[in-house]
């Protein structure tokens, strides 16, 4: 797409923040929200047509994790806007008595959406719902590693909305950059943590606010007391959904010596209940996205084995069709790149220990994750681990399925990620809190000048009451 027509589709919808403010009403909100919805359900063929194409998702899992998020976000949106658009009174304090003041959520005006290719409809409708409900103009941008996904987003979105009020913009790195070149409002960003820089140093040439959702390596601590097979099989769902290709999936796991064995044999068996014994075979496992993510991983195996480490299953590949098997690696160390890079793909590393010290001098030494995981039945052993590191979210004998969790804001911190989304975070992320004060019998203006010996008096005497 041109630059100019970026540019115009931007100034079209910048152009209407003020009459929006006031006609975009709740009533308007829900009605797009709902427009949103029913399109998106009529889609759902294509939808899942789409990423089969794109990378061999399963049907159900598309349905799992690419619509079902989606419907669930914006009825919860529907169902708490009227309480969430509502202004919030506050009270005075001491100095303030006589004020009313209340805090007021308006909506930023024109926001941009960049969507990533991991969970293209998910991660693109997802913050769209929580910018509608928040009252914006909205450009998404989807991801152009995954062509047939980013064309059945444009479908949806140009049959659900006219341009001025939703628009989408499809391509590659040139698209991203003149995009990022128009002084919107907020850019809500989902990608790596480099990528994620860039668009932060964008944004701060026209100061507009970001929500940053990044990734990072997302550790995973089997204790001595874990349920060896609930942890084995939550582990097993949440690292080979989506072919590992999951920004919140267990990147490595510490294993306690003691259960190690038993963990390794009822990961193997939960691995061959979902996919069987031949998951190049299963059509419930996917394909890695493309030739040079495929590289990449394959690159990380290679080395891994070369240097030592030990492949405890899986471990086959096949480039001609992109498939990389579920695979466990044991003996792997830190000099590996399997332990420097985020892995993103179905390649999952064993780490025994000894000491939970150990484990957790090991995470507060590496970038702070995007999700933290603790497997164990002894709640002082999981509560230990929380409060003695940092994450953007921690989940306690379960995987992923934090990201489903409405009420609970989701997002990074540090390198994963800036800011949160989802339910009522999503809303105060695409929302201006604007403070309103009205004076009512404030005895202020007694305190305006000239500053006489009894203003001063008072001013000493208000300073010690308030302090």
């Amino acid at each position: 797409m041109e630059d100019a027509s970026i540019t115009s589709i931007f100034a079209v919808q910048a152009a209407g923040a003020a009459a929006r403010r006031v006609s975009f009403d709740r009533a308007a909100r829900i009605a797009a929200l709902e427009t949103l919805r029913q399109t998106v359900l009529r889609y759902r063929p294509q939808i899942v047509a789409a990423m089969a194409e794109d990378f061999g998702k399963p049907a159900a899992e598309v349905e799992l994790s690419e619509i079902l998020p989606v419907v669930q976000e914006i009825a919860h949106a529907k169902r708490h806007l009227r309480r969430w658009m509502r202004p919030r009174r506050v009270r005075p304090t001491l100095a303030m008595l006589g004020t009313v003041g209340r805090v007021r959520p308006e909506p930023r005006g024109t926001c941009l959406i960049i969507a990533p290719w991991n969970y293209p409809f998910t991660l693109a409708l997802g913050p769209l719902a929580s910018a509608l409900a928040a009252g914006n103009a909205v450009i998404v941008k989807p991801s152009e590693l995954a062509p047939a996904s980013s064309a059945v987003i444009a479908a949806i979105l140009r049959e659900a909305f006219s341009p001025d009020q939703v628009a989408v913009v499809e391509g590659g790195v040139d698209v991203a950059q003149e995009l990022l070149a128009q002084p919107f409002d907020h850019i809500f960003f989902t990608g790596s943590p480099e990528v994620g820089k860039i668009v932060m140093a964008a944004a701060a040439k026209t100061l507009a606010s970001v929500t940053l959702e990044l990734g990072g390596k997302s550790p995973t601590i089997v204790g001595p007391g874990a349920n060896i097979a609930k942890a084995a099989r939550s582990i097993a769902w949440g690292k080979f959904c989506n072919t590992g290709q999951t920004c919140i999936a267990p990147d490595h796991v510490f294993v306690h010596r003691s259960v190690a064995d038993a963990f390794a044999e009822a990961l193997r068996k939960a691995i061959s209940k979902y996919y069987g014994a031949a998951p190049k075979a299963s059509a419930d496992y996917g394909r890695v996205v493309n030739a040079r993510h495929f590289g990449r991983l394959k690159g990380l195996l290679d080395e891994a084995v070369a240097r030592g480490a030990r492949v405890l299953q899986g471990g086959e590949v096949d480039e001609a069709t992109k498939y990389i098997a579920p695979t466990i690696l044991t003996d792997t160390t830190e000099a590996m790149g399997v332990s420097q890079e985020e892995l993103f793909g179905p390649i999952l590393p064993l780490i025994v220990y000894d000491e939970i010290d150990a484990v957790i001098a090991r995470i507060n030494a590496g970038p702070k994750p995007l999700t933290l995981y603790v497997f164990e039945r002894d709640r002082a052993f999981a509560e230990d681990v929380i409060a003695r590191t940092s994450a953007g979210s921690v989940a306690v004998n379960l995987t992923l399925v934090q990201f489903l969790h409405e009420n609970l804001p989701f997002g990074g911190i540090g390198n994963s990620g800036l800011g949160a989304a989802h339910g009522h975070a999503g809303f105060l992320a695409f929302s201006h809190l604007k403070p309103v004060l009205r004076d009512r019998f404030s005895v202020l203006p007694i305190l305006f000048p000239p500053y006489t010996g009894f203003v001063r008096r008072v001013i000493r005497v208000l300073t010690k009451v308030v302090g």
